[in-house]
């Protein structure tokens, strides 16, 4: 019934909806955003890591509550997202941020969507630091078109000027930090605060006080780089963790938290689930990571290349469903058919859509990159199926990696959710081998 009232219903009163609900559900609260000092992280790649890593260094001044794709944290409290969305609508997160408050968190950061905004599940919720991470072309058939994915995010940065905030009779001032070293950058720099900062690893001709990364160095053992002369160590593992990492440290100086405190806290995080975690390293390495498009699997394969893996790369990975950007199967299947030695292309999320089409699509653009089925390329409707057959091929120096899906909790299957977690069922048939 409600599948049917969406596709009936002009998307503007669907959004006035949600955005309705979402503001009689702060009122209902008490705007407990107000009592809060709330961050938003918008952007293609790397918002979930981002959210964590600030999260985690704001321990450093206070209590902290997050929201994320990855998870949901109050204080130490600690729970995957099985809710498979980035940004909850109705009452979910204002009863969030309401907890956040009555655990005495001093701040709250959450993970802001493009879908989210277009939806107005923002409505009700003051933010006070906007963070913006990068922009690739994504969700672009979800908002019909690459600009309007591009304006959509801006309402995060617009909205910041929409309440003015006072926390312990202390006026709390609106803040954008942003990467410049992405082309868009300037395009959400341009909304009222009271105060921009940029990041990143050149230098940026912007007119704002801009944090650089320098001296990068990047294994499989961690990401090393520096920033005003001091050393940041991260155990994670990603080339584009110093872009994340840089974001956290950014937003910290910007609410003037010492970079010491700040690097020391982000240290401690030996991985966000589902983003470049490795569940075995010998006597073959097998990473799990979400990169469901072009731009975060490019990414990603940057990294891998990186660590000087002395053996094989065999990818397992699929492609969504529900009408969520068609044009990207094939390519991602070329990207696979390219950089990997063999191939397993499997279920996702198919959704409504038929999941064998998905996977043939993933699958020719694999061909078209040279790969030949059943000798360096496999099909398996089965995700179970698929892992098992990567890893039954894996020998030693090898690295399976499994991408689509990273931490979730789900699988969306004809109109239905089905308990998931790649993590889980690699281990199961880890230790049937």
């Amino acid at each position: 019934m409600k599948a049917i009232l969406r596709k009936l219903l002009p998307k503007y009163l669907i959004n006035l909806y949600h955005g309705l609900w979402s503001y009689f559900s702060a009122a209902r609260f008490g705007f407990p955003s107000r009592k809060l000092i709330v961050i938003g992280v918008t952007g293609t790649n790397g918002k979930s890591t981002t959210t964590n890593l600030i999260a985690k260094a704001l321990e450093a001044d206070g209590k902290t509550a997050l929201s994320s794709t990855v998870n949901f944290k109050i204080g130490e409290k600690d729970v995957l997202n099985d809710l498979k969305m980035t940004m909850p609508g109705k009452d979910f997160l204002q009863k969030f941020l309401d907890q956040a408050v009555k655990e005495g968190c001093k701040y709250a950061v959450i993970e802001t969507s493009s879908e989210g905004l277009v939806q107005n599940r923002h409505w009700g919720i003051d933010y006070d630091v906007a963070v913006f991470t990068n922009l690739t072309p994504e969700h672009i058939e979800a908002h019909g078109g690459f600009e309007n994915y591009k304006k959509a995010k801006k309402v995060l940065f617009d909205a910041l000027y929409r309440h003015q905030k006072e926390i312990n009779e202390k006026k709390v001032p609106k803040v954008i930090v942003a990467n410049s070293d992405d082309e868009h950058a300037i395009f959400y720099l341009d909304s009222k605060a009271d105060q921009k900062f940029t990041f990143g690893l050149k230098d940026s001709s912007l007119q704002y006080e801009h944090f650089k990364a320098y001296d990068v160095k990047v294994e499989s053992r961690g990401v090393h780089y520096k920033i005003d002369g001091l050393s940041v160590d991260l155990k994670l593992k990603g080339k584009f963790d110093v872009y994340n990492s840089l974001a956290a440290l950014t937003v910290l100086r910007a609410l003037g938290i010492n970079f010491n405190q700040a690097i020391q806290k982000i240290s401690e995080v030996e991985n966000v689930p589902g983003r470049i975690e490795v569940i075995q390293e010998e006597p073959f390495m097998v990473v799990v990571d979400y990169a469901p498009e072009p731009e975060s699997l490019k990414q990603l394969y940057e990294t891998i290349s990186l660590w000087q893996i002395p053996g094989r790369l065999i990818h397992v990975l699929g492609s969504t469903g529900g009408g969520r950007d068609v044009a990207r199967r094939p390519i991602l299947g070329r990207m696979a058919g390219e950089k990997a030695d063999i191939v397993v292309v499997t279920n996702e999320d198919p959704y409504d859509d038929d999941p064998s089409e998905i996977i043939h699509q993933v699958a020719d653009g694999a061909v078209a990159a040279g790969k030949v089925i059943k000798e360096n390329l496999f099909r398996n409707p089965d995700r179970r199926g698929g892992i098992a057959k990567a890893l039954s091929l894996a020998q030693p120096g090898d690295l399976v990696l499994v991408t689509g899906k990273g931490s979730e909790q789900k699988m969306a299957v004809k109109g239905e959710y089905i308990p998931w977690d790649d993590r889980q069922v690699i281990r199961e048939e880890l230790a049937k081998l």
